[in-house]
């Protein structure tokens, strides 16, 4: 029987509830922007309201958010970004002539000559081929069609919709996914919204966060008592682990895609990122196309990109693209499809995407400068990289890895027993615990490993380098910190 209203109208309660909606939302966690990141927007929240804490500010070092974080945009991205968005000032004599020039082709390629505009839901036709030329030179002339190349609202709009395509089935046909742990919430979240299961292979901490293809065999193994293994996912330079792929590894973990009958998306979204001496970044594609055509013309793959990271840091443009490779014709079209479902990309993420793969050439007037500040940024990152491994290897009970690219420090630390046994009395992991108590004590913001995946019994955190945690002065202070916290000095550990 309905409920009465006090008006004695029936109330027959929401059509929305938390029992019938849909459960693999529910199921979805995404640890980067979790519990912890909602509490530290509380206590920001809190300490305008003047309530008074043991610190000032909340230092969050919990999101590969460059600018946020006070990295400063390269000038000839935001210049020709300006004059597509307010074309007047291409008649200013203060932006160079370059900028002036890129801000013209992109507007004649857009509708109404406005990137307020749709485009085609692929992306703009110019970018894309900008794109595939970009490829091409950075793969040492392996050719890239621009029809193989889709824009998408950052990498992860395309990881998503990829994985789309790619789950089916029920029962042991479902499909299932194989992704690294630690992990990159985005897969594990997006394998739980579409329903797909979650193979799971360990990366080698003692090897430098290695991946082993004796893993990748015991995993897929196993996975095929009780699902469909289809897909391969890499993420090269590592999130949250910062390793860098040699290419003979890429090379086997191409042999095993083959082998097994795998689908591979390379997610190399840090390309620019690669700080340690002897690392170089390696395509994919590059090192597919140069196996020979038993590869290259079989292995079905998509590699992805994003302005985002690198030394652009450009994240709420949410520019972005991926590049289809063997992929059948029929299947081609319904991805075309299926992108067009949401129109298109934003028009000003294409743009700013067109400007990072077509940058100032030496002949311009811009190149010198942003030639500089792309140094800068990318010196600043490889030096935060090398000042946080060497001082957290300094604490007693915290080891890290070398950092060879990437953004993140994934430090493995040692928990007492206390504070273990205080975390699952308040029924938290570990390594949750600890970083809500270092937030709620002294305002720094991390991730647990633990939302990444860990080795059962191990227990880690990720600390984006981009903050200014990463200063020398302040690295000093935070380790300090953990030091007393190892030791128990403070009342919780």
């Amino acid at each position: 029987m309905s409920q009465q209203a006090a008006n004695g109208v029936p109330c027959r309660g929401k059509v929305l509830t938390l029992d019938n909606m849909n459960p693999n939302v529910r199921r979805v966690e995404y640890a980067v922007r979790g519990a912890i990141v909602q509490r530290a927007g509380q206590i920001e929240k809190e300490l305008k309201e003047g309530v008074k804490k043991p610190f000032t500010e909340v230092i969050k070092a919990n999101i590969g958010d460059a600018h946020a974080m006070g990295q400063k945009p390269i000038s000839f991205l935001r210049q020709v970004l300006a004059l597509c968005s307010y074309p007047e000032l291409l008649e200013d004599n203060k932006f160079p002539e370059d900028a002036k020039h890129r801000a013209r082709r992109i507007l004649e390629a857009c509708g109404g000559h406005s990137i307020g505009a749709y485009s085609a839901s692929q992306g703009i036709e110019c970018v894309r081929q900008d794109v595939a030329r970009y490829i091409e030179k950075r793969d040492g002339g392996i050719p890239s069609n621009p029809d193989n190349i889709y824009l998408s609202t950052g990498a992860s709009d395309a990881i998503v919709t990829m994985l789309k395509l790619l789950v089916c089935g029920e029962g042991r046909d479902r499909t299932g996914v194989m992704i690294s742990i630690p992990q990159y919430p985005l897969y594990s979240a997006a394998l739980a919204d579409l329903g797909a299961v979650q193979i799971s292979y360990y990366l080698d901490e003692d090897k430098c966060w290695s991946l082993d293809v004796a893993e990748l065999k015991r995993a897929v193994d196993a996975a095929r008592q009780h699902c469909n293994p289809r897909v391969l996912c890499i993420i090269n330079p590592g999130n949250p682990t910062g390793q860098v792929q040699s290419r003979q590894c890429i090379e086997d973990v191409i042999r095993f895609a083959k082998e097994e009958h795998l689908f591979l998306m390379a997610d190399e979204v840090y390309q620019d990122n690669v700080y340690a001496e002897g690392c170089k970044f390696h395509s994919f594609k590059k090192v597919l196309f140069e196996m020979g055509p038993a590869y290259s013309s079989t292995v079905e793959m998509a590699s992805f990109h994003s302005t985002s990271k690198c030394y652009m840091g450009e994240c709420g443009f949410r520019g972005g693209y991926m590049e289809v490779i063997n992929m059948d014709p029929e299947v081609k079209a319904q991805l075309t499809k299926l992108v067009s479902v949401r129109l298109c990309p934003p028009v000003p993420g294409q743009a700013l995407l067109d400007l990072v793969v077509n940058p100032p050439q030496p002949d311009e007037p811009s190149y010198n400068t942003f030639m500089k500040e792309r140094t800068a940024v990318l010196a600043a990152l490889a030096e935060k990289a090398r000042l946080t491994e060497q001082i957290f290897n300094e604490v007693p009970g915290v080891t890290c890895n070398p950092v060879q690219g990437a953004m993140y420090t994934f430090p493995r630390i040692a928990l007492p027993q206390k504070a273990i046994d205080k975390a699952k009395e308040e029924g938290q992991v570990p390594d949750m615990f600890y970083c809500m108590r270092l937030l709620e004590e002294e305002g720094i913001c991390l991730v647990p490993g633990s939302g990444f995946g860990q080795r059962e019994g191990t227990f880690h955190f990720r600390l984006a380098q981009l903050n200014h945690l990463c200063s020398e002065s302040k690295c000093l202070f935070f380790l300090n910190f953990m030091v007393e916290k190892a030791y128990c000095k403070h009342s919780v550990l």
